[in-house]
């Protein structure tokens, strides 16, 4: 098969809905579709929707892998979804061999806001870049990173919990068991907690010109700002792509996270360094494990 007849299926689990899309080699999405997450979103059941979405979505059986983005990570060789905290029962799930069996493609599957980096590393904001690192806003903050054009996973798959590095040692209490992880500063429910207000509801204010929502943003760019200035100084990225439901107020947090890393990264650690929103919005996912499955395939 010539590469240009090449046709693969990229699949974003998340909690309540589940994304598929079908995509040649280019990128060009041929058809999408969202079904709902079963409930309780146990293994099996999230295997039998997607197996039931896959035969939805490529009728005429035209693809020729799977690539599947998780809420977790999984393991090095991208066979295993290792945990998913928000997911009941995900527990080392071997759920690539699982499609495989259902579905005789080849699978791979990748935590998340890997596929969401390696998404917009293809036909996103990263796209003209070798080194970058991305983190999403979100109900958490996710992280990844890439490194010499690959996705760098560490040896066990689990590498690039960017949310979860320490900024203050006597902060709030985080679900991996840090204290005072950027998450905690960053993320959507800290944001409520702050402010007793939903994030889309302090952008709308800002945007209207509202001064305590304007300061708030400043400051929470002063915190980003600072967890980022640890991972400039590690990783030296040509880029940081920002994505999240949050980045939607990128245009006003980005002064003060652009000031903070200026203010305490050396010259050197950040030169030529962009910080970039996301381009993909909640595409980037299905994006990036089609990706995934691209090369996985045929090693593209």
């Amino acid at each position: 098969m010539t590469n240009d007849k090449i046709q693969v299926i990229g699949i974003d689990v998340g909690g309540t809905a589940i994304k598929l899309g079908r995509f040649t080699a280019d990128g060009t999405c041929l058809l999408s579709l969202t079904v709902a997450s079963p409930q309780p979103t146990t293994p099996e059941a999230v295997l039998a929707v997607i197996v039931d979405a896959i035969a939805e979505i490529d009728p005429d059986n035209q693809t020729v892998a799977i690539g599947v983005g998780t809420p977790g990570p999984a393991d090095a060789r991208g066979r295993i979804a290792k945990i998913a905290i928000n997911l009941p029962g995900w527990i080392d799930v071997p759920l690539a061999d699982w499609l495989e069996t259902k579905t005789g493609k080849p699978a791979a599957i990748a935590n998340d806001a890997n596929c969401a980096l390696l998404g917009e590393a293809w036909l996103g904001a990263g796209r003209y870049f070798q080194n970058l690192i991305l983190l999403t806003l979100g109900t958490g903050v996710g992280g990844a990173i890439i490194l010499d054009g690959k996705l760098f996973v560490g040896h066990q798959g689990a590498a690039g919990e960017l949310g979860l590095i320490s900024l203050n040692p006597d902060g709030p209490i985080c679900n991996s068991g840090n204290q005072g992880s950027l998450e905690q500063y960053a993320c959507a429910t800290a944001i409520r907690r702050r402010t007793l207000k939903e994030p889309a509801e302090l952008g709308v204010l800002a945007q209207q010109g509202d001064a305590a929502a304007l300061t708030f943003w400043q400051e929470y760019g002063i915190s980003l700002g600072i967890g980022l200035t640890s991972l400039i100084y590690v990783l030296t990225p040509q880029a940081i792509v920002i994505g999240g439901g949050i980045s939607g107020s990128f245009e006003f947090f980005f002064p003060a996270v652009k000031a903070e890393i200026e203010k305490r990264v050396q010259p050197l650690s950040r030169a030529g360094l962009q910080i970039l929103p996301a381009e993909l919005g909640n595409l980037a996912g299905i994006v990036g494990a089609a990706k995934l499955a691209l090369q996985h395939y045929s090693g593209f």
